[in-house]
């Protein structure tokens, strides 16, 4: 018997709560054999990220190279590529017939406001990558940037997910955190075919560090394993809402989510409602 692996394409958090550390803590809990490229390095911690220092593109290509060579991976995330070279390599990988399914994290800003992927590299991420991908999983920030359009209302959050369908990705998952002035948080899950909306409580915290990163790793993780892409939505929104019910203070900023949660007698209690249109 051997491993279900995955495999993430990111950058490092030296403050553990966000990119490869939060994808390997997902792959763990969720029990997957997680390997790791890393794009860049990063010193943060809960109040910010105070500097970016990019892996050579050589060093980017070895890692992945070597990872897939010898133990493959059943699915692939990507996160934080921080440029056009990285984005690209990362593309030339994925372009290949036996590339897993990828699932595409469009990581442009942290939680904390810093830029983490540069302006230019938006129509890379778009032309070269997104054609790749199985899923993207923007948040409305990013989706906006993305097409130019402002997701002000459902309809105008569809027609932006139509938008980024046509960028050539097989399924796209708007992620509605940064929503105000409601009660509920609501991703959107379009696969070409039909929108599938997934509700949850809105949880009053500040500690929200990593929930991209973490969302994208526990839906990959779960199609590693074989779930299918809705029912992987569905569980990892549970997981990463348990996650984020459970998140405390790790330094003076916004702490991350607690990754261990689901392992925690409040797993019952998370409850996902689901439509369909």
């Amino acid at each position: 018997m051997s491993y279900v692996k995955a495999l993430t394409i990111a950058g490092s958090d030296s403050g553990g709560g966000a990119g490869i550390q939060a994808d390997l803590k997902t792959f763990q809990e969720l029990d997957v054999y997680g390997t790791s490229a890393i794009t860049a390095l990063t010193a943060q911690n809960t109040l910010g990220v105070q500097g970016v220092y990019p892996a050579s593109p050589e060093a980017l290509k070895a890692q992945i190279s070597s990872v897939m060579s010898d133990i493959g991976a059943d699915a692939v995330k990507t996160g934080m590529l921080f440029d056009e070279e990285r984005i690209k390599i990362v593309a030339d990988f994925a372009s290949k017939e036996d590339f897993p399914p990828l699932i595409v994290d469009p990581v442009m800003i942290a939680t904390s406001g810093d830029q983490l992927l540069e302006e230019k590299a938006e129509k890379a991420l778009i032309k070269k990558l997104f054609p790749h991908a199985a899923l993207i999983t923007p948040n409305i920030p990013e989706a906006e940037a993305l097409t130019g359009k402002k997701a002000g209302t459902l309809q105008t959050r569809k027609e932006i997910m139509r938008d980024l369908i046509s960028f050539g990705a097989e399924a796209v998952l708007l992620k509605g955190g940064h929503e105000e002035g409601t009660d509920w948080i609501t991703d959107i899950l379009y696969d070409g075919a039909a929108f599938h909306y997934y509700h949850v409580p809105k949880l009053d915290t500040p500690h929200t560090h990593g929930t991209g990163c973490t969302y994208s790793a526990a839906i990959t993780a779960y199609m590693a394993k074989g779930k299918a892409l809705h029912d992987a939505v569905y569980s990892s929104k549970a997981f990463i809402h348990l996650a984020l019910s459970e998140a405390r203070s790790a330094g003076e900023g916004a702490g991350p989510v607690y990754h261990a949660a689901h392992r925690g007698e409040n797993r019952a209690s998370v409850h996902v409602e689901v439509e369909q249109e």
